[in-house]
């Protein structure tokens, strides 16, 4: 399957969730595309909402869940910690220290995935959460699929955030100014994987107005990266992907 049609037979089952219920099939649905172990989606935080971890929902095995819960290792767990300092997607072995090893070890043992990586997101009325994907890959195999998906799993990541704040009534709904043409279209090359030049080229314009562009989309849609705006865009169904 193409990179493309990988990315937008995951969208599609993203749209087509209207429960909760419906997340951890659909999570397992993108494993598969990716030839991913594992998936996680945990809502640390849904706006100002004082309720902390209000929702998640993994495809981890139950017995490494309920031990997880049980000893509300949210407080202990160094991937939830990741949201404090960084903002951009962090494999799990940046992680590894003295003090982080028995806890990766313990996941390890309960079949949770050797090597791990994880996307923080940041909503713009408070919200904090995490996607968290897993692989039992060799270090070679792994790096690989990382450079090829981080992209299409950051988009993913986004639509996620979402779709299940949708769900879940936690979302914040605000009505969206429209996307020009020539926004719609470089959102849509973003999403295709093309950078701000490679998009001037195919459309004949200018770099610095792509850029353009892409600032006014965010903008409009209250978005802070080119893939949260993607994925906004997408889940209103204002671009095709």
């Amino acid at each position: 399957m193409t990179d493309k049609k990988r990315l937008s037979s995951s969208l599609t089952m993203i749209q087509s969730i209207n429960h909760s219920d419906q997340v951890e099939n659909v999570l397992r649905g993108i494993c598969g595309l990716f030839s991913l172990k594992h998936m996680t989606f945990l809502v640390v935080r849904a706006g100002a909402a004082p309720t902390p971890y209000p929702y998640y929902c993994t495809t981890y095995p139950k017995l490494w869940t309920e031990t997880y819960l049980a000893g509300n290792f949210f407080e202990v767990d160094p991937v939830v910690d990741i949201l404090r300092w960084s903002r951009l997607p962090v494999d799990w072995s940046a992680l590894l220290s003295e003090g982080t090893s028995q806890f990766f070890d313990d996941a390890r043992r309960s079949d949770v995935g050797s090597r791990g990586m994880t996307i923080p997101l940041r909503g713009p009325h408070g919200e904090r959460c995490l996607f968290s994907v897993s692989s039992d890959h060799r270090h070679s195999e792994w790096s690989r699929l990382k450079a090829d998906s981080t992209h299409e799993l950051s988009i993913i990541s986004h639509l996620l955030h979402e779709k299940v704040l949708s769900a879940l009534d936690l979302a914040t709904q605000r009505p969206w100014r429209a996307l020009s043409p020539r926004e719609r279209q470089c959102l849509e090359q973003i999403a295709a994987g093309l950078i701000p030049k490679q998009i001037a080229a195919k459309l004949s314009i200018s770099e610095s107005s792509v850029r353009l562009y892409l600032r006014s989309a965010r903008r409009k849609l209250d978005a802070k990266t080119s893939h949260q705006a993607v994925a906004r865009a997408s889940f209103f169904e204002m671009i095709n992907i």
